[in-house]
C-alpha cells in the first residue's frame, strides 16, 4: 500500500474530529445552538461562493454576500415556512446574484441550493428530530468515507473525469452500498417504512453530484480550494458540499409530501 494514497489522511482525521464534535453537540443542543449554526455555514459558504465567483472583487464583497446569506436563512427560518420560506430564499439568491458580472445563473442556482440547505437542516431538526438529521448526516459522512478508501484502494474507470478527476465509480458504487446499509439500520430501529432504503441511496447519489457540482465551479474558475479554512479539507463548501445537496432534497422531498412516513422523534 503506497502511502502518497493517504498522505492527506492525518489532516483529515483532526479536522474531522474537531467538526464532528461541534456539529455533534449543536445536532444534540437542538433549537436556536443548532438553528446558528447552519446560519453561520450558510454565511461561510455564500462567502466562499462569491470569493471563487468573483476573486478580483473587493473583498468587502464576499463578506457582504455571505452576511447577506445568513440574514436570509435566519430571517426565513424563523419567520416564515414551507414554500413561502422556500421561494424567498429562491427570490434571495436570484438577487444576491446580481452583484456578478458574469456567470449570474451559475452562481444563482449554487447560492439557491446552500440557502435551501441551511434552512432545511434547522427545519428537519426543529420539526422531525435528531434522529433524522443524524440520518442524513450518516449517509453524506458514510458514502464519503466509503468512497474515499473505494476510490484509493480499488481505483479503476473515473465516474466523471472532466469534472471530478478523483472520483472513480467504483467509490460511487460503495457509497450507494454503505447508504443502502445505513437506511436498513434506521428502518430496522425506527420502524420506518422499507422505503426509507431507495431514499438513502437517492440521498447519496444527491450528495455526489453535489460534489461534483463543487468540483464543477472550481475547475471552471481554476481554483483548488473552495478556501483554506479546515485543514486537510479546504473550506467549508469543500467539506459540506454533499451535505448542502442532501439537506435541500430532503428537505424539499418532506415538503412535497414524497419523504418516508418518519416517525417524528419530538423533543430529540
Amino acid at each position: 500500500m503506497s502511502d502518497a494514497r493517504f498522505g492527506d489522511l492525518g489532516a483529515r482525521l483532526a479536522s474531522a474530529v474537531v467538526m464532528i464534535v461541534l456539529g455533534a453537540g449543536a445536532l444534540w443542543a437542538g433549537g436556536h445552538v443548532f438553528a446558528v449554526l447552519a446560519i453561520v455555514l450558510a454565511g461561510l459558504m455564500g462567502w466562499e461562493l462569491a470569493r471563487m465567483m468573483q476573486p478580483d472583487a473587493p473583498p468587502g464583497m464576499a463578506l457582504a454576500l455571505g452576511a447577506a446569506a445568513s440574514v436570509l436563512v435566519g430571517a426565513l427560518s424563523y419567520l416564515a415556512g414551507g414554500w413561502v420560506a422556500v421561494a424567498g430564499l429562491l427570490a434571495g439568491a436570484a438577487l444576491l446574484s446580481l452583484s456578478q458580472r458574469g456567470d449570474r445563473a451559475v452562481f444563482a442556482a449554487y447560492m439557491a441550493m446552500i440557502l435551501l440547505a441551511a434552512h432545511g437542516l434547522i427545519v428537519l431538526r426543529a420539526e422531525y428530530g435528531l434522529i433524522w438529521v443524524l440520518w442524513l448526516i450518516l449517509i453524506v459522512i458514510g458514502s464519503d468515507v466509503a468512497g474515499y478508501f473505494a476510490g484509493r484502494l480499488i481505483g479503476g474507470p473515473k465516474f466523471w473525469p472532466r469534472i471530478s478527476p478523483k472520483k472513480t465509480w467504483s467509490g460511487t458504487v460503495a457509497g450507494w452500498v454503505v447508504a443502502v446499509c445505513i437506511g436498513l439500520g434506521f428502518v430496522v430501529a425506527t420502524g420506518a417504512p422499507a422505503m426509507l432504503v431507495a431514499v438513502s441511496v437517492l440521498l447519496a447519489l444527491a450528495g455526489q453530484l453535489g460534489d461534483i457540482a463543487e468540483s464543477a465551479i472550481k475547475r471552471r474558475k481554476g481554483v483548488k480550494d473552495s478556501s483554506n479554512l479546515i485543514p486537510g479539507h479546504g473550506g467549508v463548501l469543500d467539506r459540506f458540499d454533499a451535505l448542502i445537496a442532501v439537506a435541500m432534497l430532503a428537505h424539499l422531498l418532506a415538503l412535497a409530501g414524497l419523504m418516508p412516513a418518519l416517525p417524528v422523534a419530538g423533543a430529540i
